[in-house]
Order: C-alpha cells, then sequence, then structure tokens
C-alpha cells in the first residue's frame, strides 16, 4: 500500500485491494513464508494418542496415562497452531475515529486485520471475528477463504462514525462475551487504543476495567493486543489555539498549546497513560503490539513477529536442552 495515500481516498473495494497487495507482497516476502505467525506458540492443540514409534517420535511427547493404561507407549498427537481458529475482537467506537497523519486509527485498525487475515487465511485457518461498534458487538463465525475475510473487512470500514449510542456495551464487555463464547483454543487479537475503561484521568493507578476480561482470555487462548494510537495521544504541537473534541461525546474544548509548560504536562500525562495500559496488557499475560498512524505498521509487525520467532526458538531450545 503506498503509505503516502489514505485507504478513505479510495472506494471500498479499492481499499481493499490495497490492503490486500500490501499484506501479500511486501508483509510476506519480509516474513519468508506464508503463515503470519504473529504468536508462534508450542504449534499444538491435544488432538488423542497413538502409539509411539521408536526413532520417530520424540520421548518429551509421551502420553505417560495411556501408556500405563494400555501398556503399549504412546504419544500425544496434535494439531499444528496453524489449523486452529483465529478470532479477532476490533473496536470501532468512535475513539477510533480520529488521526492526524498517514491514517486514522479506525483505518490502522482495520489494515491490523487485514495482516492477520490474508496470511492466515493462507494456510487454511478458519478466521472469525467480533466488532465493536457504537450499536453494540457483531459477531462474525468462523470461517475460511478470502470471500469471508473481504466481507468481515469491508463491514469494519463501513461502521457508522459519530458518538456512541447509548448500548452500554464498553471494551471489557466485549472481551468477556469472547471469553464465553471461543471455547476452544486458538488465537485472539484485539485491536483497541484500549482507552475505555481506564480511571477518571485516564493515569492510573486503578487497573483499567478490560484487565481483568483480558487475563481470563489470555489464560485459555494465545492472545495479541494490537494497541492503536496517533502522535496527537503522545504530544501536543505548538499550533495554537486549539479546539478539542471528544469523539465519544461530541464535547468540544479550546486548548492555547503556545505554553511549552502546558505541552510538557500533556506529553508526561500521555507517556503515564501508555505505560498503564502497557502494564496492564503485560499483567494480563497477552503479547502486546504498539501501532501507530504515523509510523510503518507493516514494519512495526515484521519486528513483532521475527522477535516472538526469537523467543520461540530459545524457547524450544530450552525444552530440548533439558530433556538430553
Amino acid at each position: 500500500m503506498d503509505q503516502g495515500a489514505s485507504i478513505n481516498e479510495l472506494a471500498p473495494e479499492r481499499r481493499l485491494r490495497r490492503l490486500e497487495l500490501a499484506v501479500t507482497r511486501r508483509l510476506d516476502g519480509m516474513l519468508q513464508g506464508r503463515y503470519l505467525g504473529l504468536l508462534p506458540g508450542p504449534g499444538s492443540e491435544p488432538a488423542g494418542s497413538r502409539e509411539y514409534h521408536a526413532g520417530e517420535d520424540e520421548v518429551r511427547r509421551m502420553d505417560w496415562s495411556v501408556t500405563a493404561r494400555t501398556t503399549v507407549p504412546h504419544v500425544r498427537t496434535v494439531d499444528a497452531d496453524r489449523e486452529l481458529a483465529t478470532w479477532v475482537l476490533v473496536d470501532g467506537t468512535p475513539s477510533m475515529d480520529f488521526g492526524t497523519a498517514e491514517f486514522e486509527k479506525r483505518e490502522l485498525a482495520v489494515a491490523a486485520v487485514a495482516a492477520v487475515g490474508f496470511l492466515t487465511a493462507g494456510a487454511g485457518n478458519r478466521l472469525g471475528g467480533y466488532l465493536l461498534g457504537p450499536d453494540g458487538v457483531r459477531r462474525f463465525p468462523a470461517r475460511t477463504g478470502r470471500t469471508h475475510l473481504l466481507g468481515m473487512l469491508r463491514t469494519l470500514l463501513a461502521v457508522p462514525r459519530g458518538p456512541a449510542a447509548t448500548t452500554g456495551v464498553s471494551l471489557a464487555d466485549a472481551v468477556e462475551g469472547a471469553h464465553r463464547a471461543i471455547r476452544r483454543r486458538g488465537v485472539v487479537v484485539v485491536v483497541s487504543d484500549f482507552l475505555d475503561g481506564l480511571d477518571a484521568d485516564g493515569l492510573g493507578p486503578a487497573a483499567p476495567d478490560w484487565e481483568r476480561p483480558l487475563r481470563r482470555l489470555a489464560a485459555r487462548h494465545q492472545v495479541l493486543a494490537v494497541q492503536v494510537t496517533d502522535p496527537r495521544e503522545h504530544e501536543l504541537p505548538d499550533v495554537g489555539l486549539l479546539t478539542l473534541v471528544d469523539p465519544e461525546t461530541g464535547r468540544r474544548r479550546e486548548v492555547s498549546t503556545a505554553g511549552r509548560r502546558l505541552r510538557e504536562r500533556y506529553a508526561d500525562a500521555a507517556r503515564t497513560q501508555q505505560a498503564t495500559i502497557a502494564a496492564a496488557i503485560r499483567r494480563a499475560g497477552a503479547q502486546h503490539l504498539p501501532l501507530r498512524t504515523d509510523r510503518d505498521w507493516i514494519a512495526d509487525i515484521v519486528r513483532h513477529v521475527h522477535a516472538q520467532r526469537r523467543l520461540t526458538r530459545a524457547g524450544r531450545a530450552r525444552v530440548q536442552g533439558s530433556t538430553t
């Protein structure tokens, strides 16, 4: 995708085509393989047992309970991670309709879902989703195929804009709903700015409302929290009188950005808020992937994937070393 053009400037089909080309060409080439592997795990979902074959099976896969019961050596069989369902929970609430750089946060959220979907779909994965919008949560059943993915992305692009309806559905509610609904182990990617559910000033020390349900979700699944932010959420420029609008409520406030002290206080508060969010994600046991509207999101995803692959290889090496 041309990083200098907003996908909002294009018709929906052309937007999706650009996203697909960006992911399948650039991301796939940089990762050297069709399977994205945003969360490379142990590579297994328990699927039963079979007889042990000497010289072919690893002893560490031995199913000792079945072996003792049958008196015949058995090993555990597994389904590869790439055969499991991948779920995305996408925040489409009004706070995501903000952007001062290459993209709006909502556009970047759609790009993140496209990155997950286009490359995992090539491996035969089932992809399902939950869209948290102004009118509540919409569920997409887990299915395979490009047509299914494109349908999800079209829906994300078409979420109505404006102040939120009074549905009472928060990010915490949406995460808890996904935890209850997704029964079989898989990969869950939560895409949000994670601003919902913070305490009154957004700076802590109280834990965000979504931390506990995210922890429950991560206890059963591999969870990746994709946090989407904009540079103006990190610092204010010196542009004189600035009109700020709360996208959730529509309230407006004029602020003079000329004062250096104000800009410094804003940047300090923003750092505290971002640290609060990152710490809550870490405590919940989820992986954290920050994406910014003013950065190369594809490069950031690639760096995250490579880092996770290195950690996975190191972990497997430690396991193999302990069994020899």
